[in-house]
């Protein structure tokens, strides 16, 4: 081993590129390999998402169509059988009110609460939400609960 055949050990050295901008002799001075003129030829370029060359984008292109309804309520649904979940583990014995969804983290304090007809109650609750769909409010009136619309 003499200074002649000293090397890098494996894996420790990563770049093959040439250096870019150092002088003509390197044979990449002068652009630095970026062409002449232009925006990618300019230091702190870069393409804006979507930017097709000055043609008018795809996003642009296409028709917008559609209609967005800004008084829609989104409800935060629970069914039945969610209830008789909580029921059978021991959670709720005969009311479920607000405070006990919003406990169990069924829904937030700042969401709407919609009771839905999946599933089946066996146990007679007295259930408070904002909404009922027609079937979960027969089903649990059919259970010998009561249904009441906050």
């Amino acid at each position: 081993m003499n200074l002649s055949n000293l090397q890098p050990a494996a894996g420790s050295t990563h770049n093959q590129n040439k250096r870019v901008g150092r002088g003509e002799g390197s044979g990449k001075g002068g652009t630095a390999a970026r062409g002449h003129k232009g925006a990618k030829s300019r230091s702190g370029y870069s393409k804006k998402i979507g930017f097709e060359g000055g043609q008018m984008p795809l996003q642009r292109r296409v028709p917008k169509f559609g209609f967005k309804n800004i008084n829609r309520v989104e409800y935060q649904g629970i069914n039945l059988d969610t209830l008789q979940a909580l029921v059978d583990n021991g959670i709720v014995t005969d009311t479920v009110d607000f405070a006990t969804i919003v406990g169990n983290r069924l829904a937030t304090k700042t969401e709407v609460v919609k009771i839905l007809g999946r599933g089946e109650l066996k146990a007679k609750l007295k259930v408070s939400a904002h909404k009922f769909t027609a079937t979960a409010k027969a089903a649990i009136e059919a259970a010998g609960g009561e249904a009441i619309e906050l």
